[in-house]
């Protein structure tokens, strides 16, 4: 015998409930947020030890978002190109290439990671191909508030 689990949407004041399946809610979800909010500290920390220049960090900083053009293509190659720009796999990558073949890539790995932590902290997840904002933290922008 089989049981199926119908999850409800969540509402603005709801933590406990994903806000449609697949997002998650309640202490998860505040913990992935602080560490998304250790990841900016902490990276943006590496880059000041590194001594590289703070321009270059804000000049840098939203450059993932460029991402969001995916979404002109429609909401699945959307979800492609930002979960592409938005996991740590490639600026991790990034930085382990500046130790064995881009000796100048470490500061952009780290700018990348920051980003991605900056992101994170606030909410925006790794998006499904559904609709820009189900994410893997939830729902977020005007379909949230609804």
């Amino acid at each position: 015998m089989t049981t199926t689990t119908m999850t409800m949407p969540m509402t603005a004041s709801s933590t406990t409930t994903p806000a449609f399946p697949g997002g998650v809610s309640g202490a998860p979800r505040v913990m992935l947020r602080l560490e998304g909010a250790a990841m900016l500290v902490g990276a943006a920390a590496l880059y000041a030890h590194l001594g590289a220049g703070w321009g270059l960090f804000f000049a840098l900083f939203l450059a993932p978002d460029l991402s969001f053009f995916g979404y002109l293509a429609g909401p699945r190659v959307g979800a492609i190109a930002y979960n592409a720009m938005h996991g740590y796999a490639l600026p991790a990558l990034l930085a382990a290439l500046s130790f064995v073949a881009l000796p100048g890539a470490l500061p952009i790995a780290l700018i990348w990671a920051a980003h991605v932590g900056f992101d994170r902290m606030l909410g925006y997840g790794l998006k499904y191909g559904t609709a820009f904002g189900h994410t893997h933290l939830g729902v977020v922008g005007k379909t949230a508030k609804g």
